[in-house]
């Protein structure tokens, strides 16, 4: 029997259709009384006369969590003769889109096929690993690393799909595990050999904890974003199925995090030590019942911990957390401190957000452009983005929330979250507009740099650019540059990565988790169909490209793929390099693709690589 694609979490793409295919609200005073949030309103008082609608355009009782604040103003197709290849060999973006992930759009100039060759430029090719076994999701995984009896391993997830690899001999990786719910059809509420009923794994982060002698993995149980309940055509998104909002309210099931300790790089080597619902309105957040409905969305993405006393999630704490224009979300997330000096009993400290996120701020939330589109995320996908721990002497936390901007907390205190600093975002409908905030430079330099990520094909969404941000004063940063664009080599036979067919755009530079200290000057970047691209950034004011590898589009080796024949399927060829995850200890690049691994090295830009046993085992984050 054939192997059908199962449902991540959506962290990346969705692709529903082809995927599918194959195969109550608390009022405003209950919710600072309950959540201890800082609301952040204009002066503490909402908007007269802005109660949210009740009724969709054809009467049916609505959801009083769906933002219809501002009158519908959807993107429009792009006209096809406005955007496109230019005379000079450069790619005109659209203006604006609406959300349109299920379909190709081809424009003259574009190839007709998927590429199935690869280019390099200052990289080493080390090993490629090919198949089902290195690729539990076509669309997006998280990777971490562990160090456990001499032998270094890798995580790579998402959800219920898991494997586990000895990387140890970076030429010679094996699989150590396999964690699968196919047999139950990726049915999360089914209980199989590997997980009980309503147990995946989420995006994690872990760190070794003095006080436990063991690594420790904090894990987000979130909203699944890959859902058939609603899509983001009209009538059946959020605003027009209200039936769809409500099964979507009644699931049951865990919104937080659980917490492990690690006694080594196997399932069963996992040992539950607690469980935590965000669900403000749960009495006991360490004794919540996850067998029914919880609200909020749960611990997004990847927490953040380096292992000490304090821990920053992003979440929305319940369902009044709700002004997005996203038609599929129902959550608009803010922050949450922890107190995690007893890894067995986590302590909420504070929550923070910004005015207009919340049911009853509509003033504030018709202030931003994106009001009423019915596209743009707004709201937190990534925890704080920290540069330095609070633990020692770190101060500032960076909170980027989609269309929402990017904002500067001062975390010196975690049980007083408060802003110093805030910039706008230039509109970039649709995509996702701001994800990823790297910080590894800005103790050096000052500066950040911010991304979103394309959502469609074929560049049909205005580019998303990777801003450098000048934030010396916090109290005032200011967007002073983009990152060079890539461009593919002569030898591709296109002037435009837009050609190449596929997802153009950047990803994320791995995470804060990876092992090392992250190198001066140099980040690496996930580019989907234009593979992982590595920037020069020891001069903020002259940023290059020294180093890129691009792989193929598609998988070609196995016939091991979820599919009726083991074929690699066409739709899954879009979402190409996802992911990078760098070794910096080892000066070792992991390169996800939706077919595979690549294991990479750069001797002139990383420095010479180790493909052996590390000289130390990885411990924590060494930012």
């Amino acid at each position: 029997m054939r192997r059908t694609p199962t449902l991540g979490s959506g962290a990346g793409r969705s692709r529903r259709s082809r995927r599918y295919g194959r195969s109550g609200a608390v009022a405003m005073a209950a919710l600072v009384a309950v959540t201890g949030s800082t609301y952040l309103g204009d002066g503490g008082r909402t908007a007269a006369g802005s109660a949210p609608h009740t009724a969709n355009a054809a009467g049916t009782a609505q959801d009083p969590n769906i933002p219809f604040v501002c009158q519908e103003r959807r993107p429009q197709p792009a006209d096809p003769n406005a955007y496109g290849m230019q005379l000079d060999g450069s790619f005109l973006d659209p203006a604006s889109t609406p959300l349109d992930e299920e379909n190709p759009h081809p424009f003259p100039g574009r190839r007709a096929d998927y590429d199935d060759r690869q280019y390099v430029k200052n990289m080493n090719v080390e090993a490629a690993y090919e198949g089902y076994d290195f690729t539990p999701d076509f669309f997006h995984t998280w990777q971490n690393i562990v160090d456990f009896g001499g032998r270094r391993y890798m995580f790579q997830y998402d959800r219920s799909e898991g494997r586990v690899y000895d990387i140890t001999d970076v030429k010679h990786v094996t699989v150590v595990e396999r964690m699968s719910r196919e047999d139950v059809g990726g049915d999360e509420l089914k209980a199989n050999g590997t997980w009980a009923a309503g147990d995946y794994w989420g995006a994690s982060t872990i760190q070794w904890n003095k006080r436990l002698n063991a690594y420790v993995m904090v894990q987000s149980f979130e909203d699944k974003r890959q859902i058939s309940e609603l899509t983001d055509e009209p009538g059946h998104d959020k605003y027009g199925n209200p039936e769809g909002v409500a099964k979507l309210r009644a699931k049951p099931g865990l919104k937080g995090f659980k917490v492990y300790r690690l006694d080594g790089p196997r399932k069963a080597d996992w040992r539950l030590i607690s469980t935590v619902s965000t669900d403000s309105t749960q009495p006991n957040p360490l004794d919540s019942d996850p067998g029914k409905a919880q609200q909020g969305s749960g611990s997004l993405d990847v927490p953040y911990w380096d292992g000490g006393k304090y821990m920053f999630i992003a979440v929305a704490p319940n369902d009044t957390f709700a002004n997005t224009e996203y038609p599929t979300n129902l959550h608009s997330a803010g922050y949450q401190s922890y107190d995690m000096s007893d890894p067995t009993r986590p302590k909420l400290l504070d929550t923070w957000h910004l005015p207009g996120q919340v049911t009853g701020e509509e003033e504030a939330y018709a202030k931003n452009p994106r009001c009423g589109n019915r596209t743009s995320w707004l709201g937190a996908r990534m925890s704080l983005f920290v540069p330095k721990p609070v633990e020692q002497g770190g101060r500032y936390g960076f909170a980027v929330q989609g269309g929402l901007g990017m904002t500067i907390l001062d975390i010196s205190d975690p049980a007083r979250m408060r802003q110093v600093g805030h910039v706008d975002l230039p509109p970039s409908v649709a995509g996702t507009e701001g994800d990823n905030i790297d910080v590894s430079q800005y103790e050096k330099t000052g500066m950040i740099y911010l991304s979103g990520y394309p959502l469609t094909e074929d560049c049909y969404e205005p580019y998303k650019p990777i801003y450098q941000i000048d934030a010396r004063d916090v109290a005032n940063p200011r967007i002073v540059g983009r990152l060079p664009r890539p461009t593919p080599p002569k030898s591709a036979g296109i002037t435009d990565y837009c050609q190449r067919r596929g997802s153009f755009g950047p990803k994320r530079t791995g995470y804060y988790t990876n092992p090392g200290r992250h190198d001066d000057g140099t980040l690496v970047y996930g580019f989907y169909n234009a593979g992982a691209q590595v920037f020069d950034v020891k001069n903020p004011a002259r940023p290059e490209i020294e180093a890129y590898f691009v792989p193929k589009a598609f998988g070609t080796k196995t016939k091991d793929w979820p599919t009726e024949d083991g074929a690699f399927p066409e739709w899954a060829m879009g979402n190409q390099t996802h992911g990078v995850y760098v070794e910096w200890d080892r000066n070792v690049v992991w390169v996800l693709t939706n077919h595979g691994i690549y294991a990479l090295s750069s001797k002139d830009v990383l420095g010479k690589p180790n493909l052996g046993k590390p000289k130390e085992p990885f411990r924590n984050s060494g930012f």
